[in-house]
C-alpha cells in the first residue's frame, strides 16, 4: 500500500495531543455524555419512516405530501453538517453542541405538538438544523478528548450511536405508532435532550486550539454559506423525491439537479480561493483524507440501503408488520454492539487499512451470500441470520475509517473532518436508499417483462401449470371458465411476487458490487498511526 498521497503541511500537535483534552474529567463521562444526544438525532432519521402513514392520515394529507416530513429534516439536515466545523469554530465548539441539543429538543417537541402539515414540516427543518451539528461535534470532542491510542475506543462508542440506531429505528417505532401515538415519536426527545443539555455543561469544555481559532476567525464566508445550503438542500430534494417524481421526467427534478450542480461546482471553486473558508475543500488533496471520505460514503450506502431492502421485502413480499420487520433488523445491531469494543482496541494495534480491507470483504461477502439465500417464503430465523451475517463487516469500517480519515489533518482542522465524514456517511445513506428504490423499481418492471413473455399456451411449462390449477379450482366446485380465470390471476400474482424478489436480488448485487470496488481504494492511503493520529512527515 503505497505511503503516498499527502498535500497537507506537516500537522502541528498540541501539548496535550499524547494525552487528550478533559479539563480534569473522566474521559469516558465525556464520551457517554455527548453520545446521549447524538444517539437520539441518529434514531430520529429513521424512526419517523414507518410512522408516515400514521402522520399523513392523522394531518389528513396524502402520502406524497407526507413524505416532506421525511425530505424536510433531510435537506436542513444536510446543509448543517459540512459548515457545521466552521460555525464551531466561530461561537466554540461547546457552545455550538449545546444550542444544536437545545435547538433539536426544543423542535422535537413543537414536532410533537404540530396541529398541521405545515408547521410539522417547519418544525423537522428546525430539528434538522440542530441534529445536524451533534454527530460532527461529538466525534471532533472524542478526537480531541482521547489521546491517538485510545481513539479507537472512543470511536466505538459513537459507532454504537451511529450503527445500532438506524438498525433499531423501525422497530421502535412501529411499537411506538402501534402502541401509542406518533407523536410520541418526537416527545421522547424531550428528556433525553434535557439530561444531555445538563450533563454536557459540566463535563465538556473546549481545548486552548479551539480557543485560540475562535479569536483568530476572520470574516463569515456568506456566499460560501449560501453557495453550499442551495447546492446541498437542492440535491437532497434529488435524492429524497426522485424516484417518487419519476427523475429527470420531472421538470421540478431536473431544475433542482441543474441548481445543485451549478451550486456545488462554484461553491468548490470559490471556497479554494478564499483565506477563510466555510468548508477546507483543500483538505482532499490529501488521497488518504479523499480515499477515507469516499469509502465512508460507500459505507453509508451499503448500511441505509441494505437497512431499506431486508425490511421492505419482509414487509411488501412476507406481509410482516413494520414491528416485525424491524425485529429481524435488531440481532445485527447486537453483533455490532458486541465487535466495537473489539475493533475499538483492534485500531490502536492494528493498521487500519487491514481492518477496513477485512471489513470490506466481508461485508461485499455477505451481500453476495445474501442473493443466493433471499427467496419469496424466506422465513423470520433465515431473515436474522442474514442480517446478522451483513453486520459482521460493519464495525471494521465503522471505527477503522473515522480513525483513518484524522490520520493526515492537524488537529486544529478536526472540527471540519468530523462535518465532512458525517456528510459523506449521510449523503452515502441517502445515494443509497435513492439507487435502491429506483432500481428495484426499475429492475421490477424489467424481470416482469420477461416473464410475461414466457407465459404464453406455447409454452408447455406454462400451460401445464395452468391446468394444473385450473383443475384443483374445479374440484373445489368452481365452473371451468372462472376456474381457468383464477388459475391466470394466480399465476401473475405468481410473476409478480418472482419479479419483485429478482429486483431485490439486482440491488443486493449491485451493494455487494459496490463494497468490494472499495478495496482498491487503500492502495492510495498511508499507512495511520495507532488510533489515528497526525502522520509525522
Amino acid at each position: 500500500m503505497s505511503t503516498a498521497g499527502s498535500a497537507s503541511a506537516a500537522p502541528q500537535r498540541p501539548a496535550y495531543f499524547d494525552t487528550g483534552w478533559t479539563n480534569g474529567h473522566n474521559p469516558w463521562a465525556i464520551a457517554l455524555v455527548v453520545t446521549m444526544a447524538t444517539f437520539m438525532e441518529v434514531l430520529d432519521t429513521s424512526i419517523a419512516n414507518v410512522s408516515l402513514p400514521h402522520i399523513a392520515g392523522n394531518l389528513s394529507v396524502s402520502q406524497d405530501e407526507g413524505t416532506w416530513v421525511l425530505t424536510s429534516y433531510l435537506v436542513s439536515n444536510a446543509v448543517i453538517l459540512p459548515i457545521s466545523g466552521w460555525i464551531a469554530s466561530k461561537m466554540g465548539r461547546k457552545r455550538f453542541y449545546m444550542t444544536c441539543v437545545v435547538l433539536f429538543t426544543s423542535s422535537s417537541f413543537l414536532c410533537g405538538m404540530a396541529p398541521s402539515l405545515g408547521w410539522l414540516i417547519f418544525f423537522r427543518v428546525l430539528q434538522g438544523l440542530g441534529g445536524g451539528g451533534l454527530g460532527p461535534s461529538e466525534q471532533a470532542i472524542l478526537a480531541d478528548t482521547f489521546p491517538p491510542a485510545k481513539r479507537g475506543m472512543a470511536f466505538a462508542v459513537y459507532g454504537m450511536a451511529v450503527v445500532l440506531a438506524p438498525a433499531i429505528g423501525p422497530t421502535l417505532g412501529g411499537f411506538i405508532t402501534d402502541h401509542f401515538n406518533w407523536r410520541w415519536i418526537f416527545f421522547i426527545n424531550v428528556p433525553v435532550g434535557m439530561i444531555s443539555l445538563t450533563l454536557t455543561s459540566r463535563v465538556v469544555t473546549d481545548p486552548p486550539h479551539l480557543v485560540a481559532a475562535k479569536q483568530k476567525s476572520g470574516r463569515i464566508d456568506y456566499t460560501g454559506l449560501a453557495l453550499i445550503a442551495l447546492g446541498l438542500g437542492a440535491l437532497e430534494i434529488v435524492l429524497d423525491k426522485g424516484q417518487e417524481d419519476e427523475w429527470f421526467a420531472s421538470p421540478f427534478i431536473l431544475l433542482a439537479t441543474v441548481v445543485a450542480g451549478i451550486a456545488l461546482i462554484s461553491f468548490v471553486v470559490w471556497e479554494l480561493k478564499q483565506e477563510h473558508p466555510v468548508v477546507d475543500v483543500g483538505m482532499f488533496k490529501s488521497r488518504t483524507f479523499a480515499a477515507a471520505n469516499v469509502m465512508m460514503l460507500t459505507l453509508g450506502m451499503a448500511l441505509f440501503g441494505s437497512t431499506v431492502l431486508l425490511p421492505q421485502y419482509l414487509q411488501v413480499q412476507m406481509g410482516y408488520t413494520a414491528q416485525q420487520s424491524g425485529m429481524a433488523l435488531s440481532p445485527g445491531g447486537f453483533v455490532v454492539i458486541a465487535l466495537l469494543p473489539l475493533v475499538g482496541r483492534l485500531v490502536s494495534r492494528v493498521d487500519a487499512r487491514y481492518l477496513i480491507g477485512f471489513g470490506f470483504i466481508t461485508l461485499s461477502a455477505s451481500l453476495f451470500y445474501m442473493t443466493g439465500h433471499l427467496y419469496d417464503g424466506i422465513d423470520f430465523k433465515t431473515a436474522v441470520e442474514l442480517r446478522v451475517l451483513q453486520s459482521i463487516g460493519l464495525p471494521f469500517l465503522f471505527i477503522p475509517i473515522n480513525t483513518l480519515v484524522y490520520a493526515d489533518v492537524a488537529p486544529q482542522k478536526f472540527n471540519s473532518v468530523s462535518g465532512i465524514v458525517n456528510l459523506s456517511r449521510n449523503m452515502g445513506g441517502d445515494i443509497g436508499i435513492a439507487f435502491v428504490t429506483t432500481l428495484i423499481a426499475r429492475r421490477q418492471q424489467f424481470h416482469q417483462d420477461i416473464l410475461v413473455a414466457r407465459a404464453s399456451n406455447y409454452d408447455a411449462t406454462f400451460s401445464a401449470r395452468l391446468a394444473g390449477l385450473a383443475r384443483t379450482f374445479e374440484q373445489a366446485g368452481v365452473s371451468t371458465v372462472e376456474a381457468t380465470k383464477k388459475a391466470l390471476a394466480l399465476l401473475y400474482f405468481q410473476v409478480q411476487h418472482q419479479a419483485v424478489t429478482l429486483a431485490f436480488l439486482d440491488a443486493l448485487k449491485a451493494l455487494a458490487v459496490a463494497t468490494g470496488l472499495m478495496i482498491p481504494l487503500l492502495f492510495l492511503t498511508k499507512r495511520a498511526p495507532p488510533g489515528g493520529a497526525p502522520a509525522r512527515h
